[in-house]
């Protein structure tokens, strides 16, 4: 009974096999592009099982009718042992029943595929480089921070099940102004530390303690050396130590929510190693950058603005609404240009890219992906696949007010704060539990009520209430077994109706870059098994441990544990350990 393939895969294979088999009669002609062609439920399960766009899809470039074609390929998918019935609906869909014997062999698949029982090859080992986190290296991590590191770490693992080879990656902004701000801040705690007193913190300084410690151990290195020295003799050195000091406090908060990198990439050093000169002397060999004039800011008089040549991308070819400066008058290079440089010089590495950044930066999208697209494609701009996925912000909420997450002010929520006191679990699943485009609150109440309200708290329930089941069953001398499993009935198979679908939602929402389905598949599955559970508090013979039932019993707990398995397999993809009880 045991299979590999899963059901929905297996009838997209009994879908080609039917369509080949009107392509040998001349019903069909051949080599017509099925890409587009679905197997997935109906809308409405009272259709049936599966349904599948086939005949839609196909009937225009064989040039005959959707419903006619419908017909001639539900004669051939009904040969199909595993296929109950077949009937077309509207225009030409086809809705497939399925022989409960598919749908146990579906159940036997989970526990023999186990752990890996999700995991998809449809990627087919691409290299896919997701950018997350990147904030700037002037302090720890707060709660603005968390959700798109939450999402793109999510992400990552989402995209291994599928099949590709994933590069984690932070660029580290270590190049501009605020690093600058951090070493003079620095200075001063290290001015601090050596016992002067300092006062206040200066206005424009970062003011948080956190680099108190910094300062102390730049007193305990270099003495009194730069105490009184002029900014230029310890500008640079002050800079490279506070932020390799604050690279290891954001590493620490990441490692707190089960983060990890592959690669940290520097702004200075990509600078320092000439990658912006490279990436400017490949975009004017293809006529891509050019030196011009930017038009006037709107409002400004011709007296109040003189304009300046600079070297400009022509953004505009790949959709851009203006050519975007490259490089400042100073001859300084702008954040889009030093940007740009990086994109180039990741995208030598991997076969498509995604980024994962702030909604505040959403003006900028569309002139990266300008950039990418000119920089890997050339003058045609059909470069690399590249996506841009933007979180909205979290508001993090506590008695009913608003926590302030301002960094410079020192006075902001950090996320080892919040880690402490909920748990990575429920701060990684939560943040999951929205759409990243839409805006989430995180109430400190909420994510830890013990309520079907509460997702972390239901999928986690679930989880626990079957393993408690289990543990109990063991105690009273029954186990999981798949001998009988024809004796599960329809309310068991809805169940493993609602578990067959992980595969394709895995590699679904792999293709889309959406992680949150994951979750929100997880929460369905929990409502699901606890519907089931709910029908033996009014029906014990719908309990799981029918005790007078050995066989009936070994069967339903063989269930219980591959829907246990599979609440585990999904959330090992969003980075959250199943609970053994609650």
């Amino acid at each position: 009974m045991t299979q590999t393939k899963t059901i929905y895969a297996a009838f997209s294979a009994h879908i080609a096999a039917a369509l080949d088999a009107l392509e040998a009669a001349g019903t069909l002609p051949a080599g017509l592009n099925r890409g587009a062609i679905t197997v997935e439920p109906p809308r409405d399960p009272a259709h049936g099982d599966l349904a599948t766009n086939a005949a839609m899809v196909l009937a225009k470039p064989a040039g005959t009718n959707p419903r006619a074609l419908a017909d001639a390929l539900v004669a051939e998918l009904v040969k199909v042992p595993a296929v109950a019935s077949a009937e077309i609906a509207g225009p030409g869909f086809i809705n497939l029943r399925v022989a409960p014997e598919a749908w146990l062999a579906e159940l036997a698949a989970i526990g023999a595929l186990g752990a890996d029982y999700g995991r998809s090859a449809v990627g087919g080992g691409t290299t896919v480089n997701v950018e997350y986190v990147s904030a700037n290296p002037t302090g720890p991590m707060h709660m603005g921070h968390c959700r798109g590191a939450v999402v793109g770490d999510a992400l990552a693992s989402l995209l291994e099940w599928a099949g590709h080879k994933v590069i984690r990656e932070y660029y580290v902004n270590d190049a501009g102004g605020q690093v600058d701000v951090l070493a003079r801040s620095a200075h001063l705690r290290y001015r601090e530390a050596l016992g002067e007193d300092v006062g206040g913190v200066p206005e424009g300084l970062y003011p948080g303690d956190y680099l108190i410690p910094v300062g102390q151990a730049l007193a305990a290195e270099f003495g009194d050396a730069y105490a009184k020295a002029p900014e230029g003799e310890w500008l640079a050195l002050f800079r490279a130590r506070a932020v390799a000091a604050m690279l290891d406090q954001i590493k620490a908060d990441l490692a707190l929510l089960g983060i990890r990198h592959d690669l940290f990439s520097s702004e200075a050093e990509l600078q320092a190693a000439g990658k912006p000169e490279e990436a400017e002397k490949w975009l004017r060999a293809h006529d891509l950058v050019y030196d011009g004039h930017l038009e006037a800011p709107k409002g400004k008089t011709p007296e109040d603005w003189e304009p300046v040549e600079l070297p400009l991308f022509r953004s505009t070819r790949f959709g851009d609404d203006q050519d975007r400066p490259i490089k400042k008058s100073d001859g300084s290079w702008t954040y889009f240009g030093a940007d740009m440089a990086y994109h180039f010089q990741k995208a030598q590495s991997a076969d498509a890219l995604v980024d994962i950044w702030g909604a505040d930066h959403a003006g900028t999208v569309k002139r990266i992906k300008a950039a990418v697209a000119a920089l890997t494609g050339g003058e045609d701009g059909k470069g690399k696949p590249f996506e841009v996925k933007l979180v909205q912000m979290v508001q993090l909420l506590k008695g009913g007010e608003p926590f302030k997450m301002s960094k410079r002010s020192g006075n902001f929520v950090t996320l080892a704060d919040v880690v402490e006191m909920v748990g990575k679990d429920v701060v990684r699943f939560t943040m999951l539990t929205r759409k990243p485009e839409a805006q989430m609150d995180f109430d400190f109440d909420k994510v830890v009520e013990a309520s079907k309200d509460n997702p972390v708290f239901y999928v986690q329930y679930a989880h626990a209430r079957i393993r408690s089941t289990l543990r109990k069953a063991e105690g009273e001398g029954f186990a999981p077994a798949d001998s009988d499993l024809a004796l599960l009935g329809a309310e068991e198979l809805e169940l493993v109706k609602v578990a067959a679908q992980f595969p394709r939602l895995v590699e679904a929402a792999a293709a889309a870059r959406e992680p949150h389905r994951i979750a929100f598949y997880l929460y369905d599955l929990a409502a699901a098994f606890h519907a089931y559970w709910n029908l033996g508090n009014d029906k014990p013979e719908k309990r799981f441990i029918v005790a007078q039932d050995a066989a009936l019993t070994g069967a339903r707990l063989y269930l219980a544990s591959q829907i246990g398995q599979l609440v585990r397999n999904g959330l090992a993809i969003l980075g959250v350990e199943a609970v053994e009880e609650m």
